[in-house]
């Protein structure tokens, strides 16, 4: 991902690439990144947070949470604004980034690409059509090295069908069924996680009723869909003071949606 937003920047015409993170001991540090991207680049790899950012009006976050909200804690006392793109964040945690954005701008969403924004768009309006008789599955498949389950994006299609339906998400998810289970609850929300080979990211929701199966699916064959929805959002930050923003809100969907935030 980091590659892939590198390479985003350095072929927009109106950004510059200003500071690039590693952690400590990562053999690039010290480096141009420019090296290897085949253009000039004034920075170079650091693991200074802070030296990182002098430069630079946004960060772009695709980390885990406590890189994330170390991150943020700089951001905080220099007054930057920042895209997060991490998943796995606790409440508390997602909590820790509302109270931030008082202070500075900040895009958090589970997923940067426009196209997932969109469907998160059609699954809200699928979910207040199509109660009640409908059953909600949803499946959502990654590459082997991914490490949380379900995925954020697979999270935060649950919550817009539950905020939909009324419901709470934590009330009604069941993420997994083994044995004798019996029959499924109607309320329910169910997650099915797949891990293997190199697979981007694939989600798919099934509203499924007597007779019919309506399918909603967003299959990322690359990360260069994020990383340009990530540098749109930096852009919509980039004159902001403070506030907690989303990709509905980048894309001007906003408020054409019932979507609890983040």
């Amino acid at each position: 991902m980091g590659r892939a937003l590198m390479e985003a920047v350095v072929a927009a015409d109106d950004l510059a690439l200003t500071g690039v993170l590693e952690q400590e001991g990562n053999p690039y540090l010290g480096r141009n990144p420019g090296d290897w991207l085949g253009v000039p680049v004034d920075a170079v790899i650091t693991s200074d947070v802070r030296a990182a950012l002098e430069a630079s009006q946004v960060m772009i976050d695709f980390t885990r949470p406590a890189g994330t909200l170390a991150h943020l804690a700089a951001c905080q006392s220099l007054g930057r604004g920042i895209v997060i793109g991490t998943t796995g964040f606790s409440e508390a945690e997602k909590e820790t980034i509302r109270v931030a954005s008082q202070r500075i701008p900040i895009v958090f969403a589970p997923n940067m690409s426009m196209g997932v924004t969109l469907s998160l768009a059609l699954l809200d309006l699928a979910a207040r059509v199509l109660q009640p008789g409908f059953d909600v599955e949803i499946t959502e498949a990654h590459h082997r090295h991914k490490v949380d389950a379900p995925s954020g994006t697979a999270l935060r299609m649950g919550e817009v069908v539950a905020a939909a339906r009324g419901q709470r998400l934590a009330d009604v998810a069941v993420y997994g069924r083994e044995g004798v289970t019996g029959e499924r609850r109607p309320d329910t929300i169910g997650f099915a996680t797949v891990r293997g080979g190199d697979v981007v990211g694939d989600h798919t929701v099934a509203f499924m009723g007597l007779g019919e199966r309506i399918e909603i699916t967003h299959k990322a064959s690359s990360r260069a869909n994020f990383a340009l929805g990530a540098l749109r959002a930096a852009r919509f930050i980039a004159d902001k003071t403070a506030g907690l923003y989303d990709m509905r809100d980048v894309l001007g969907l906003a408020g054409l949606l019932g979507q609890s935030r983040v």
